[in-house]
């Protein structure tokens, strides 16, 4: 009697692997895709820092009494897009200043747009109307009126969108921050610009 051996049988493969792996394959090529063209764009614009900085400040009609300011508080700032090829539609924008990490008046701006290189002056004005303050704050800000000036924190916010050619980015949120902006309450004395720092 002749001693057979019978391989196993094959196990059939399923139908869809096949398909399954098609698809991983397309998806990956996506990704690949996706991804050098994200490179491509960045190489190509280059993406810059924006540069930001207070260039005067005052101070008007300030009064303090029984803990609760008025006062508006005036800011200039100078935005700059050092970058050759990205546009910045400024979509919303926020300010507020504060003293001791305490607000003391809150405003909103006018959306714009600032071209490529470019500098942009924004006149910012916050009003301060019967703003209730702490007693240590009220304080302290009678002291900084004696002496004749005072540091406060300008914060600002903005919603952002990156225009390249036809090309426009999702919204990114900006966060500025000019700390601390040595500001005079007597106009007669020159003011000292202060750098803020970005993160976006």
């Amino acid at each position: 009697m002749a001693n057979s051996t019978q391989a196993p049988p094959r196990a059939a493969q399923p139908r869809h692997s096949k398909l399954v792996r098609t698809i991983a394959i397309l998806l990956l090529g996506l990704i690949v895709l996706v991804g050098l063209a994200v490179l491509i764009i960045w190489l190509a614009v280059r993406p810059k820092k924006l540069v930001y900085s207070v260039e005067d400040a005052s101070i008007h009609g300030f009064n303090l009494t029984k803990n609760h300011l008025n006062a508006t508080f005036n800011f200039v700032i100078r935005a700059y897009n050092p970058n050759h090829k990205a546009s910045i539609y400024y979509d919303k924008v926020e300010a507020a200043v504060s003293y001791d990490d305490e607000t003391l008046a809150f405003s909103t701006g006018q959306p714009f747009f600032q071209p490529h290189r470019n500098v942009t002056r924004l006149a910012v004005r916050l009003v301060a109307q019967d703003a209730p303050l702490s007693a240590a704050v009220a304080r302290d800000l009678r002291l900084e009126k004696s002496s004749g000036e005072v540091e406060l924190d300008l914060r600002m916010t903005a919603r952002i969108r990156f225009k390249v050619g036809v090309w426009k980015s999702r919204h990114r949120t900006l966060k500025i921050l000019c700390s601390p902006t040595l500001v005079q309450f007597s106009s007669s004395k020159s003011f000292q610009r202060t750098i803020c720092d970005v993160d976006l």
